[in-house]
């Protein structure tokens, strides 16, 4: 036999066993009346923003004694400053898109709960104490492993009603094309997909398009990286005892500056691990490198942002000087034929670019999300958007034309003023603690940090770009002073 009952209630809470003990009870006394001990079932559902979550539990006879499960203390997670916590959490609009958030970021669940898109946040499953204790919509998910339940995931969303999948993360980006293709019924999003996580694909893309590349191959051993540079330097024409130009190596599918490494002689192609390869191989491009965030809407940039590099790795500000934005036209343009190429009829694109000093431009490699170095946090600084808002906005398919375009500020003339972050990496090998350089925190510009004290005091060779300890955050009105100030921080010891 079996006992059900409804409890739409919090996990934790207790009301359904109170039910299913006084129905065993009554059940038990008829039972013991018949002489009939038998098996049997409580079985309960569980509805937690929106997910139907059923369980059963099983007793040996009527007679054996109900165990309640202790409830999960997860009170130590609770963030007061979320709008689900205190009450302030925006209304949801029914007829708007439903998104699902693939990845963990707090900074884009804050933007979801004062948006009036609904949301569900898929992430790895220890997220799950947080999100039950701050009421965030969640659904479990191992990003990590490709089996054959993958098109679980897609099925379970769909299934909830969710309209678009957003890729918060590099990793998440093939996920979230393989998503799309399921919810939307394009089989091709989630080819379009891997070319945003090729890197060599990708440029064969970028080059069948007509767009400008180096020169570029992959390499599966050492010996490849040998070839490779032999043949490049071969190709610019050096002569015997000229120095040879470097090459770049990067993971195939990582993030831009993840596992980027600058290659000038043998001894750096020695020092690449064997779990590295295979790599993409890039030839030196001279030029002024630049950054865009572009969110497209019905195949149309709606807004786009520069982000001008100071050094590579390293520090990076928004908007860009006037140097830079003088090009704008022509970035804009290029960014139109990127879209073409790659078919891009809405979202949020992160392109890379080389401005040479003929005014020649060639593209470096594109991502399908947010970009790294807090990128969107600087924008928001800079123009006062959210830039999480504006993806979710261009990423759901129930948004209008005019919605999408009432949205966004004006290019560089509504900017509030110039937002930089600069990566810090330790220049000495020993430390033991955090010292926040007076030039630093003495500046009018300074405005954040989120630096920590170090967990070991022996500092790891920096092997690749990308592998800072934190940032710090400046705010000014001079792009030029911006520049110079986080170039400067270049010099200063953050950690001694």
């Amino acid at each position: 036999m079996i006992l059900e009952k409804d409890a739409y209630t919090h996990p934790s809470d207790a009301r359904h066993w109170k039910f299913a003990e006084k129905m065993l009870d009554f059940l038990n006394e008829i039972s013991e009346r018949r002489g009939q001990p038998n098996r049997w079932v409580a079985r309960y559902s569980i509805e937690i923003g929106g997910h139907d979550i059923s369980r059963s539990t099983k007793f040996s006879t009527l007679k054996d004694t109900l165990e309640m499960p202790a409830p999960k203390d997860v009170s130590g997670w609770v963030d007061t400053n979320l709008d689900s916590v205190r009450g302030t959490e925006t209304p949801k609009d029914p007829s708007k898109g439903y998104v699902a958030l693939l990845g963990w970021s707090i900074n884009a669940i804050k933007a979801a709960q004062n948006f009036d898109r609904r949301y569900i946040v898929v992430a790895p499953d220890w997220a799950a104490d947080f999100c039950e204790a701050n009421n965030i919509p969640f659904m479990p998910w191992d990003f990590s492993r490709l089996n054959d339940r993958s098109f679980e995931i897609a099925r379970r969303l769909k299934d909830d009603g969710v309209d678009v999948a957003i890729p918060l993360f590099e990793e998440t980006v093939e996920w979230a094309g393989a998503i799309n293709a399921v919810l939307m019924d394009q089989p091709r999003m989630y080819g379009q997909s891997i070319l945003f996580r090729d890197k060599a694909l990708m440029k064969r893309r970028a080059q069948l398009g007509g767009i400008r590349v180096g020169i570029f191959e992959e390499a599966y051993e050492k010996d490849d990286i040998v070839r490779f540079m032999k043949r490049v330097n071969q190709t610019l024409l050096k002569l015997d005892g000229d120095p040879d130009d470097p090459i770049h190596v990067k993971a195939f599918d990582k993030a831009g500056c993840l596992g980027h490494r600058m290659i000038r002689d043998i001894e750096d192609i020695d020092k690449i691990p064997d779990e590295e390869y295979p790599l993409l191989m890039e030839s030196h491009l001279d030029g002024w490198e630049f950054a865009v965030e572009a969110w497209i809407h019905d195949g149309e940039i709606k807004f786009l942002n520069i982000s001008e590099y100071v050094t590579l790795g390293y520090s990076v500000f928004v908007p860009a000087t006037k140097e830079l934005e003088q090009w704008r036209e022509a970035i804009t343009q290029q960014i139109e034929k990127l879209i073409k190429t790659f078919d891009i009829k809405f979202g949020q694109i992160h392109p890379e670019y080389f401005l040479t000093s003929d005014g020649e431009m060639y593209f470096g490699e594109v991502a399908y999300r947010p970009p790294g170095f807090k990128a969107f946090e600087l924008i928001e600084k800079a123009y006062g958007f959210n830039a999480y808002q504006a993806s979710i906005l261009v990423f759901d398919p129930k948004s209008t034309k005019q919605e999408v375009e009432a949205f966004f500020p004006r290019e560089v003339d509504d900017a509030k003023g110039y937002a930089g972050c600069f990566g810090v990496y330790p220049r000495r090998r020993v430390v033991s603690k955090l010292e926040m350089p007076e030039e630093t925190v003495g500046h009018p510009y300074f405005d954040t940090h989120e630096l920590v004290e170090p967990a070991q005091e022996t500092v790891p060779e920096r092997s690749a770009f990308g592998t800072h300890w934190g940032l710090v955050f400046f705010v000014g009105d001079d792009p030029i002073k911006m520049r110079d100030l986080l170039k400067a921080q270049e010099d200063l010891d953050f950690y001694v």
